[in-house]
């Protein structure tokens, strides 16, 4: 049986009388990989934020490996839940290895030096990563793919077996996107991890994915598997779009291009 990481009851996030999200309720898996899908707007980010109890929901409960998440330690939350934001973190004046050491704060007291167990997870995150010989390169001078393998590493370095991703491919060339979503598929197929990735690439990540949440105006326009996803008619309704979709050399799910001029 398949333990939930998360469960969401009803979740519903409002701020200064814009609805944000309403009444949001799935289960994710262990090991399970969810990609959240949906037009700007659609409260994608918010809800990872609420997963990392970055947002405050209004409405609603939210279960962490059957605990309620409003109560854990944060400390504890930390040590279970990694966020990789969208947006740039800062840290342009810290070399990589120190990037990525920092993200052991969890486990230490205020002041507290990097023990040996500490320096092991930094090494292994980096070599899983793959940025080990970046180690002493700093933060700021990185190319986008490197700058984003970093992140990960810092995150699979925090010790959390659970990964939330806001847009892990966005700005990057396609082979660094191949890099990076290689990354996940190998953190989530044969290192066990969870992934929840916010994107707006069907042709990427979709495809990697166990499942998928489709947002629209704050509430579940779909959630189920990516070939339920990929119909004509159900992503013109969640993006206001006409789409054709095309198959693809050797099968799996079909390459999703929009049409021109159909929409409102």
């Amino acid at each position: 049986m398949v333990v939930a990481v998360f469960r969401l009851n009803g979740i519903g996030v409002r701020l200064n009388g814009a609805i944000l999200l309403d009444d949001i309720s799935f289960e994710l898996g262990g090991g399970e990989f969810l990609t959240v899908v949906g037009p700007n707007g659609a409260g994608k980010t918010t809800l990872l934020r609420i997963l990392d109890r970055l947002v405050k929901p209004t409405e609603g409960s939210i279960e962490l490996e059957g605990k309620d998440l409003a109560v854990i330690d944060r400390r504890q939350l930390a040590r279970t839940v990694s966020y990789v934001p969208q947006t740039d973190l800062g840290g342009s004046d810290f070399t990589v290895r120190a990037f990525v050491e920092m993200a052991r704060y969890p486990y230490l007291g205020l002041w507290e030096p990097l023990g040996t167990g500490d320096h092991e997870a930094v090494e292994q995150a980096m070599a899983t990563t793959e940025v080990v010989h970046l180690g002493d390169r700093l933060f700021g001078t990185l190319s986008g793919g490197e700058r984003q393998r970093t992140l990960i590493a810092a995150a699979v370095a925090q010790g959390g077996r659970v990964l939330l991703l806001d847009e892990p491919t966005s700005y990057l060339d396609y082979r660094h996107q191949v890099q990076v979503l290689n990354l996940l598929e190998h953190l989530h197929r044969d290192l066990g991890y969870t992934l929840v990735v916010v994107t707006h690439d069907l042709n990427a990540t979709v495809g990697y994915s166990d499942s998928v949440l489709a947002l629209k105006n704050g509430r579940i326009a779909f959630a189920g598997t990516p070939m339920g996803l990929l119909d004509g008619d159900r992503l013109a309704a969640i993006y206001e779009n006409d789409f054709e979709l095309v198959e693809r050399t050797g099968g799996g799910v079909p390459l999703v291009v929009p049409s021109r001029g159909t929409g409102s």
